[in-house]
């Protein structure tokens, strides 16, 4: 199955959701009038869009309406996906792994699917013919070693673990310099998923950090927040909450194939600015998809 036939398999829920409530406005259709366009924006609100971005795209659309003289259905939606196309599109795609070891920071809370994308990450990686190295920072949570380590050996990665308490940054010290020794094209790094405490989260973000820019001051470098589509308007603040804690370079989308709430993706990245670079669409090892925002809007629009 092809990525764009597994994503339209895998937004099923949001789309139904999506169209039904814009092709409810659109089954009464008269004309192109300010009573259409807030139809349109309570939609779009009411598809986990987000108060703001649902907003604006009305906004973009009201205007263009009245500057190409939209008079018809289909060209109006048509107008409405390029509006929210341009508001998620960015110029950054794909990950930045030219210097090697390339490192990945991945946040997120506990839940979200954090260990599951970075072992469908690595896998990726791997088949691309990169050497990975996987690091087990999440020293905090009970278990979170011994899940990461089952995918681990299932990608045939190398996994760099200390034991439950220790220092997260000691772990990342070790993987680096392991990453070194094995001359891996990218060392990945769980973190530990506390929001509940933020103060710890910062701090303890920033020493591993302080280490990874210590010891590979030229490698590049990408933080990836981990994201549960189920969570809906939810997702937008932890969003916010780690754009607090340390500088988010992607963002990871999971579980949306479970989920009629996809249209947050859309709020999140115009409210947040940041890219979309993997998107979680089942639950097999190669369910994991680089974002491709026009499969993404065909698929749920």
């Amino acid at each position: 199955m092809g990525f764009f036939d597994k994503l339209k398999r895998g937004l099923g829920k949001t789309k139904e959701s999506i169209n039904e409530k814009i092709n409810n406005v659109f089954s009464t259709f008269r004309k192109v009038d300010e009573e259409l366009l807030e139809e349109l924006e309570e939609a779009l609100i009411m598809s986990d869009v987000g108060m703001d971005a649902s907003v604006q795209i009305i906004d973009n659309l009201r205007t263009r309406a009245k500057r190409e003289k939209i008079e018809s259905e289909e060209d109006l939606k048509i107008a409405l996906r390029d509006e929210i196309k341009k508001m998620m599109e960015m110029s950054d795609e794909g990950l930045n792994l030219e210097n090697k070891p390339a490192v990945i920071l991945v946040v997120g809370v506990n839940g979200v699917g954090k260990t599951t994308s970075i072992g469908k990450i690595a896998n990726r990686l791997k088949k691309d013919g990169k050497k990975v190295v996987i690091a087990a920072a999440d020293t905090f949570r009970a278990a979170a070693t011994e899940q990461i380590e089952i995918w681990a050996d299932r990608v045939n990665c190398e996994l760099i673990k200390k034991d439950e308490g220790s220092d997260p940054a000691s772990v990342v010290y070790d993987a680096v310099n392991k990453a070194k020794e094995e001359n891996a094209d990218v060392l990945i790094c769980d973190t530990a998923g506390r929001l509940h405490n933020k103060k710890n989260l910062m701090d303890e973000l920033a020493k591993i950090q302080k280490v990874i820019d210590k010891e590979l001051p030229d490698s590049s470098k990408e933080v990836l927040l981990v994201i549960d589509g189920t969570t809906g308007q939810n997702a937008i603040q932890q969003v916010k909450a780690f754009k607090e804690a340390t500088h988010i370079t992607g963002l990871v989308l999971t579980k949306l194939d479970g989920t009629a709430k996809g249209g947050v993706v859309i709020g999140i990245v115009s409210e947040n600015k940041i890219p979309v670079k993997f998107i979680g669409v089942g639950e097999q090892i190669d369910d994991m998809e680089v974002f491709n925002l026009d499969d993404f809007l065909k698929a749920i629009i």
